[in-house]
């Protein structure tokens, strides 16, 4: 299968050095190729295993950072946060 990893980088934000485009591409294709080669699933999978159940964690109160010292720390704060830069537009 042909992959168009210029435009998964796009789509990625990514930009790749023109001389690792070609080697990203192979190891795309061969993961894809990979993938196609793995065998259907048939039947419901979503079920738990009665014979391997999860056992969750219990919820527990422990002591944490105070809100000072994790503010005293901080290059900047603004309303008792720390502010961070703007990472979606």
């Amino acid at each position: 299968m042909q992959v168009d990893i210029l435009h998964i980088a796009k789509l990625a934000r990514l930009s790749i050095e023109e001389e690792k485009m070609e080697k990203f591409q192979k190891e795309m294709e061969n993961i894809v190729a990979m993938c196609e080669k793995m065998p259907l699933m048939e039947g419901d999978y979503t079920a738990v295993d009665p014979s391997h159940p999860m056992e969750l964690r219990k919820d527990e109160v422990r002591p944490s950072l105070k809100r000072e010292d994790v503010l005293k720390n901080a290059p900047q704060t603004q309303a008792g946060c720390v502010v961070v830069p703007k990472i979606v537009e």
